[in-house]
């Protein structure tokens, strides 16, 4: 039975952007310009991938003097990744089942200090 209702309300939870309004392109200016082109290729590319595998949010912190991105999955379950400059995977320092990542990062919180945030997902 909930296997039924788990199937039924699917479509229903992945249509609720069908028909919004797509707002247009504004032109940017060159500050936003440099701020796009001082991120890494790599990490331009993810915030445009599909709606199910793209990030929520990308935040930019300093970890072990580096530069480090942290993606925030969508959802439940999901590892919240931490890339270099580079765009190689270090590790998920929480998300994931039981919320404190893959264990791999564990000072994480302790020692990485917020530079900024990079991208949010537009509010739907």
């Amino acid at each position: 039975m909930k296997y039924l209702l788990a199937l039924l309300l699917v479509p229903f939870l992945t249509a609720n952007e069908c028909g919004k309004n797509k707002t247009k392109a504004v032109p940017e200016t060159e500050n936003e310009q440099q701020v796009k082109d001082s991120i890494p290729a790599c990490v331009r590319a993810l915030i445009g991938k599909e709606p199910m595998d793209a990030p929520v949010q990308i935040d930019a912190y300093l970890y072990k003097e580096k530069k480090v991105y942290l993606f925030t999955a969508q959802c439940c379950d999901q590892y919240n990744m931490l890339y270099d400059d580079n765009c190689k995977a270090i590790c998920a320092p929480s998300g994931g089942f039981t919320g404190s990542g893959d264990g791999k990062c564990k000072d994480f919180d302790s020692i990485a200090k917020h530079v900024k945030l990079i991208w949010r997902e537009p509010s739907k």
